[in-house]
């Protein structure tokens, strides 16, 4: 049943049309009930945000090799499920404030909805992800990594279990007094 799922899903990068999509899946991430240890943001800024932000945000995902949002679509034109990929540059700064020292991927905004999860679709789009990380030649990357709060363990087990390693680097969560995100690190072979 799991592989199946998976198979039913068409994994692809976003098309700069789909705002409406990606806003949808974006305020549905942010509505779930672990969204305040999973994402940076809140379901009511998200909401506050114009249509231009959403249209923006998709044609800057659909192309080129800065960001990508990767879905899982289902027959039916339904999304299950989203991953998002940011290269960052050594020599600058991540979305989180701390340094950057290689180029390398940033896996953000995972996010499955709650019928698919346990269905093999978070693997399928964290492939994808990967995949396309690995295929970039300009820059080429050292890695992909992500950083999970301290108290999502259902998130860490997943990560560890698709071959992401603690790098033993944490950074505060923005706003949070004391809680910290964790760095996973997925290094080329």
């Amino acid at each position: 049943m799991i592989q199946k799922e998976a198979q039913q899903h068409v994994i692809r990068p976003v098309r700069a049309g789909e705002w409406e999509k990606v806003k949808e899946i974006r305020l549905a991430s942010l509505a779930d009930p672990v969204a305040p240890i999973a994402f940076l943001d809140t379901h009511e800024a998200a909401s506050a945000r114009p249509d231009s932000f959403w249209q923006e945000r998709t044609e800057g995902a659909a192309s080129g090799n800065v960001v990508r949002q990767f879905v899982a679509e289902d027959a039916a034109g339904r999304w299950g499920g989203s991953v998002s990929v940011l290269v960052e540059r050594a020599g600058s700064d991540s979305v989180l404030e701390d340094p950057i020292e290689q180029d390398q991927a940033h896996l953000v905004g995972v996010y499955v909805r709650p019928e698919h999860r346990g269905t093999g679709l978070i693997e399928a789009l964290f492939s994808a992800a990967v995949e396309w990380s690995w295929s970039l030649r300009e820059p080429e990357l050292a890695r992909v990594r992500l950083f999970v709060h301290e108290e999502n363990a259902r998130a860490a087990a997943f990560y560890r279990r698709f071959g992401f390693e603690a790098t033993g680097r944490t950074v505060p969560v923005p706003g949070a007094d004391g809680a910290r995100e964790i760095e996973y690190a997925l290094s080329r072979a």
